[in-house]
């Protein structure tokens, strides 16, 4: 039986039902046929009956009056028993007064949503038109004050109050009527809800927000007629909608809960938010959805709490000149004479409310179908799907829903999957079930202007997101503060999923490294880090848990779980995981579980839930320092220390000084020499410090910890064993791994930042790169290199380090020379890793100003301005747009602006605003900040970037942070609810502040504005505090050894 078989009957209120409440509504209960009899006028009687008569009227007198005595006392007694009834028997307590209210949200979205509300009604609706019955009706004021004042009384909490809904109800079908007027971006929507009564409430709490409640009803499931509702309103505190009843709801029924409501379509980026975009010269407008985390409450009164899975059942009213998108498909469309047409779509498993979705546009698409006959559109502007910008998203989607069906073992749920790509969406992407909405610079991709670099990022978050469909929509995390479960895993396999379609690039064992490993340990070795599970009790609890320590730890945690468990293993606990919890919900301890008994079935015994309880539950990583013994040569000391940047806070804070912190570490190990290397082996450490034989180890040989980096730490080795690794790279590097050559980079480099090495230790081991032609140590280097610029770039002896590291560049930068450009070459899977490595040298060329490739940016810039063709190489263009702007006068900036408004193609319009901010001009810096804010020049959560990059930029830095200030109440409100948003414009304009000027700014900025961002403000706190420190204890330390180093 199909589940729209299962639904029962919906309710609808009937004439019956509305007569009934009217006359509830206005007191009357009317009488019953025999005393309504009794009760009408008689005609006189003749003389000789009025005798009689007076004797039955006395009696009948009498009789009134015994029956209203007895009516009296009834009356009084059922008061008595319900009041006993409801601080005894009810779960929530007492019953409500009557009243009816709902709390307005601001008098514009009152307006429109009212407007809306009106024209909801009609066939021909009409922009602004006021509603036919404004608000809600009361029967007494106060509804909502008469309820807390009760709950005051009791001394208890009103269920509204709670963080979390109470739990007394479950969502069972949700069936949701939408109209859609885009000439006023408003729309109404009716919603029916099925719900089943866990425990026995006269409240229906459920989440709603900034929306207008025109009506609610309850009615039982098997029509048995109309619960009376003594009162509902909104409580924007908790974001819920509360209905009051004047009786109980019965534990095991169901009920069904129906709601008139309307709301503007808001112009910002999460729930039901408005988009546009420029067609032939013409403005043109979408609406689409983004309900993660907490946002569909803002489109329908829902239960939007991950573990309150329904299906749904969803009809769109709207404009017959736009199509609506959902879901699922649509069943059937009905046109209607005026204009307008609804479509019905097909009913949704189930799932939760934070993946529904829906968009109204004019989009046009192309479509392909996968080998088991899933449909898979991609939905872009007309002009985009016409150049084919979205074909090659199409085509890796079909491979890799292929690929994620085989993987798993577990088909793809749905009919049909939509790609939607959309000009405004706060994040990269959103994997809705069924329709995975991008914003276009990550799925769009014209072959013939992007570089391989863009083409890896939009196959990378396609990717991500498809693994959504089954991490995180077909089995979904029990609450907020297990996100990882779902995030960390499609972030794990952003590489296998890559690996898959191009299978020479080796991601997953070497670009997973850079791009993962190191970046979350760098967020993750500050004191204000938090553990990847961490309790979540509120919404800005949920914005916190949302970060890289969920992604890319989670993901990085996963890659080192897959290491020891085996992969072949790993892979089958996965798909183990998938098929026992689907359409379901599941936390952490259900993988572990999981895991455990996969890796029983191989018949090895290892409890995976006590290993993964220490990396889960608590924050950071450790530090494993490997020292030799100078009486035995083949003994060495292990220990683990909690890893900081800053060493100080240990003293400063108990809880990170008093040496609790512990892990389960899976240490692999090898042992080599200058021709070779032994084969791994694993230890496990569990203690703060232990002794271990290495049989193989002797006076010339060094040892190697964390073979390929598998594990999340870093490693440590006392200085003897350090330069016999520095020895071991100069003279022959490829015995050691490229995975560990950029591991030993990076931990070399980030160990010196936190005081556990000298510093010119890391820039000794950069010496060797004259000799690396791969690609990974290189972007390693790059990457560790970055931040130690940032913090020396506007010091008075900088030209030392920038000569230094020029020095290791220059010759491999005249090996490589510059790519040549061919508009026809497709990409070629076999060059990645070389084209790579070319532009990583000729980025830190042009970036510490190699005179050469600053001429060779400056002749490509001057060659496009003169012919107005642009021959600039794709790989490279983004370096030499920003050398160029850098070098160049004010007629380059000029230049680019023009491109950047004139060219359509997302990817060129990216690298464009990005290369305006590398100019050296401080007014067309502030001018660009200025502009930035201008949503009809820059798109939302674009503005962000811009004024990141000119933070970076070391004569913009002070301007960015100046307008970071002075615009945070602006900044604040656009970005405060986006995920990440907010945290990342934080991080990016602080992050390289390092005078005590600049921090003393920043502790006092945030004393006045310290609502909100508090986790990001406090990170940013650390982090300047820990450049300031490096600045006084290891600056002069580093430029010493550089002099010296250069006067060789």
């Amino acid at each position: 039986m199909s589940l729209a078989e299962k639904r029962e009957p919906s309710f609808s209120l009937t004439p019956m039902m509305i007569e009934e409440d009217a006359a509830l509504r206005n007191g009357s209960r009317g009488l019953s046929g025999q005393w309504a009899d009794a009760a009408t006028v008689r005609p006189r009687t003749t003389e000789r009956h009025i005798t009689v008569h007076k004797r039955l009227v006395l009696g009948f007198a009498i009789s009134i009056l015994a029956l209203l005595v007895v009516t009296m006392i009834a009356v009084l007694l059922s008061v008595r028993i319900e009041e006993c009834s409801s601080s005894s028997g009810d779960a929530d307590g007492p019953a409500g007064r009557a009243g009816n209210r709902s709390v307005p949200v601001g008098a514009a979205a009152a307006a429109a949503a009212a407007a809306s509300a009106g024209s909801a009604r009609r066939n021909h609706p009409s922009a602004g038109e006021p509603p036919g019955r404004g608000g809600v009706e009361s029967e007494a004021p106060g509804g909502e004050e008469a309820e807390e004042e009760e709950w005051q009384r009791r001394r208890e909490q009103p269920p509204w109050t709670q963080l979390r809904l109470p739990g007394h109800l479950r969502p069972l079908h949700y069936n949701l009527m939408l109209s859609v007027f885009m000439e006023n971006f408003t729309f109404s929507g009716e919603v029916n809800v099925q719900v089943e009564c866990l425990n026995a409430t006269r409240y229906i709490v459920l989440h709603a927000h900034r929306m207008h409640v025109e009506a609610a009803r309850v009615a039982e499931d098997r029509l048995a007629g109309a619960l009376r509702v003594s009162s509902f309103f909104l409580y924007p505190q908790t974001q819920v909608f509360v209905v009051v009843l004047n009786r109980s709801l019965e534990v095991h029924r169901s009920y069904n809960l129906k709601i008139i409501y309307s709301a503007p379509i808001e112009n910002e980026l999460l729930g039901f938010f408005r988009s546009s975009y420029v067609l032939y010269g013409e403005r043109r407008f979408l609406a689409v959805t983004q309900f993660s985390p907490t946002h569909a409450r803002k489109a329908f009164p829902c239960f939007d709490e991950p573990i309150y899975k329904a299906t749904f059942k969803i009809s769109i009213k709207h404009q017959a000149t736009y199509l609506s998108l959902s879901n699922m498909p649509v069943e059937t469309s009905v046109f209607e004479e005026d204009g307008w047409v609804t479509d019905h779509f097909s009913q949704t498993p189930l799932m939760s409310t934070y993946y529904l979705a829906w968009a109204v546009c004019n989009f046009t698409y192309r479509e392909t179908t996968t080998k088991n006959g899933v449909l898979i559109r991609l939905y872009a502007r007309p002009d985009a799907i016409r150049r084919g910008s979205g074909d090659y998203a199409l085509n890796i989607t079909r491979r890799l829903v292929e690929f994620y069906e085989d993987y798993f073992k577990v088909p793809y749920s749905l009919p049909k999957l939509d790609l939607l790509a959309v000009p405004k969406h706060p994040y990269a992407a959103m994997e809705n079930w069924g329709l995975s909405v991008f914003v276009e610079q990550r799925i769009l991709l014209d072959p013939s202007i992007s570089s391989i670099s863009y083409l890896l990022d939009v196959t990378m978050v396609i990717v991500h997101e498809l693994c959504h469909q089954w991490f995180g929509d077909l089995v979904t995390p029990v609450w907020w503060e297990d996100v990882w479960l779902k995030e960390g895993f499609a972030h794990y396999f952003e590489f296998v999923g890559t690996d898959y379609l191009y299978p020479g690039w080796n991601l997953e064992k070497q670009r997973f490294l850079t791009d993962v490993l190191h970046e979350v340990m760098l967020l993750d070795g500050l004191a204000s880090s938090h553990p990847i599970s961490q309790e979540v009790q509120q919404a800005t609890d949920i914005d916190r848990v949302f970060d890289w320590i969920a992604y890319k730890k989670g993901a990085a945690l996963i890659r080192m779980l897959a290491n020891f468990m085996g992969h072949s293993v790993f892979q089958m606990g996965l798909q183990d995981y998938l098929t026992i919890h689907k359409y379901g919900n599941a936390a952490r301890k259900d993988l572990w579980n999981t895991l455990s008994e996969a890796l029983k079935k191989v018949g090895k015994f290892v409890n995976i839930q006590e290993v993964m309880d220490q990396w889960t539950l608590q924050m950071g990583y450790p530090v494993i320092t490997i020292m030799g013994n100078e009486t035995a040569e083949n003994i060495v000391g292990i220990s683990q220390e909690h890893f900081l940047y800053d060493l100080d806070v240990k003293s400063k804070d108990r809880g990170l000084g008093n040496n609790s912190y512990l892990w389960q570490i899976p240490l692999t190990i090898a042992v080599g020499n200058t021709s070779h290397i032994s084969s791994e082996a694993i230890i496990w450490v569990s203690n703060k410090s232990e002794h271990h034989r290495i049989a193989t180890l002797n006076e010339g040989n060094w040892l190697l910890g964390n073979i390929n980096q598998t594990g999340y730490f870093r490693v440590n080795y006392d200085i003897r064993n350090w330069r016999l690794l520095i020895d071991q790279m100069m003279r022959n590097h490829k015995v050691i791994s490229v995975s560990n050559r950029a591991g030993l980079i990076d931990d070399a480099f980030n160990l010196a930042r936190a005081g556990y090495l000298p510093q010119n230790i890391p820039l000794e081991i950069i010496r060797y790169l004259s000799k690396e032609k791969e690609f990974l140590p290189w972007h390693a280097a790059s990457r560790a290199l970055y931040p130690l610029d940032k913090l020396l770039d506007r010091t008075e002896n900088y030209n030392i380090f920038n000569e230094y590291i020029l020095r290791q560049v220059a010759s491999m930068y005249l090996k490589l020379g510059w790519p040549t450009n061919n508009l026809d070459k497709s990409f070629v899977q076999a060059s990645y890793q070389h084209e790579e490595l070319r532009r990583e040298v000729i980025m830190l060329a042009c970036s510490f100003g190699n005179k050469h490739c600053h001429q060779q940016a400056a002749t490509l810039i001057s060659d496009w301005i003169s012919s107005n063709r642009n021959r600039i190489p794709l790989n490279v263009r983004d370096i030499v747009y920003c050398t160029g702007v850098s070098l160049m006068d004010e007629d380059v900036w000029e230049f680019i602006w023009m491109k950047f408004h004139s060219t359509t193609a997302v990817s060129e319009k990216k690298i464009l605003l990005e290369a305006l901010t590398c100019s050296d001009d401080r007014n067309l810096l502030n001018r660009l900040l200025n502009l930035s804010l201008n949503s009809e020049v820059v798109l939302d959560q674009d503005a962000i970037d811009v004024i990141i990059h000119v933070a970076r930029n070391p004569h913009g830095r002070d301007l960015a942070w100046k307008f970071f200030r002075e615009k945070w109440k602006i900044l604040n409100a656009r970005y405060g609810e986006a995920l990440f948003m907010n945290s990342k414009l934080i991080s990016g304009v602080t992050e390289f502040l390092n005078t005590e000027s600049e921090l003393n700014e920043l502790k006092n900025f945030i004393k006045t504005y310290e609502e909100g961002s508090a986790a990001a403000f406090s990170r940013a706190v650390e982090t300047v505090e820990a450049n300031v420190r490096w600045q006084m204890l290891y600056k002069e330390e580093l430029f010493q050894w550089l002099r010296k180093s250069l006067a060789h």
